[in-house]
């Protein structure tokens, strides 16, 4: 089951997503829940932002992390140093565990590039022994990410194309408000709970907020390096102008929040 998230390379990914994704890390983690001696699989791990903060939270027997791009496998493998973590190439929708053999399963900003989104969550409930926990996370693209709103609103008054793509990208799977919950609860999970995590994305400058999207990164990032020239170059100059609005170039702060859901594995 193939990811419909574009990676090019584990850097630009990291200034693309890779920083926010460590800032909502731990509060996943809060609101998910971890105990020390604990196994836990991390779904979707990318370069490690969620794989890296679970030990930092609790005294973790045995962490799973699997992607199902190599780019970031090999990432993570390079940056891990913690015996405890194994990372593997793996889809979401078959993972390669046994029946209730981790203590939690997470996913962070994953569900919603898995074009089959309940299997994953189907997969991990599976994988979970009961009274164990499932929980996930993803960025409510339509409603929650102004920083990225701006790009996608700016770029589609431009092309009738990049209007279809922000269609698709503002309503891709688990993002509408109760809809993660309810794929919860069709999976069997009880006790499920939906909430919105909040973070901020701080950018130094213009060329710091749309450097990775220039160079290709991410779904709007594959459609700004199809553009021709000067198509381009009409491009880059409005989300400037749009981020700079009317302002000289410099820091600017986004609110950014994401809905989470969490989940019991039943009594067999």
């Amino acid at each position: 089951m193939t990811s419909s998230f574009n990676v090019r390379s584990a850097g630009g990914y990291e200034q693309l997503m890779g920083r926010w994704s460590q800032k909502l890390a731990p509060l996943l983690i809060d609101f998910a829940g971890l105990k020390d001696g604990e196994k836990v699989l991390d779904v979707g791990c990318g370069t490690g932002s969620l794989t890296f903060a679970l030990p930092k939270a609790a005294n973790l027997s045995e962490i799973a992390a699997i992607d199902y791009s190599p780019v970031f496998v090999e990432e993570a493998k390079r940056r891990n140093t913690d015996p405890r973590i194994t990372i593997s190439q793996a889809d979401a929708c078959a993972l390669p565990f046994e029946d209730g053999y981790f203590d939690r399963a997470m996913a962070l900003l994953v569900l919603h590039f898995v074009p089959e989104a309940d299997k994953a969550v189907a997969e991990m409930r599976r994988v979970v022994r009961p009274g164990g926990v499932v929980a996930a996370t993803v960025w409510d693209h339509l409603g929650g990410m102004p920083a990225m709103r701006m790009m996608w609103d700016t770029v589609s008054m431009l092309d009738d194309n990049a209007r279809q793509m922000r269609s698709h990208h503002f309503f891709q799977p688990m993002m509408r408000p109760g809809e993660m919950k309810q794929s919860f609860i069709r999976q069997g999970l009880v006790d499920v709970a939906e909430v919105s995590l909040m973070i901020r994305m701080d950018f130094e400058s213009f060329d710091d907020y749309w450097g990775p999207i220039a160079a290709g990164e991410g779904p709007l990032g594959k459609y700004v390096a199809s553009l021709e020239p000067v198509l381009r170059s009409k491009t880059d100059a409005a989300v400037r102008e749009a981020y700079e609005a009317g302002k000289p170039d410099g820091p600017r702060s986004f609110v950014s929040v994401a809905w989470a859901c969490r989940g019991v594995v039943p009594a067999a």
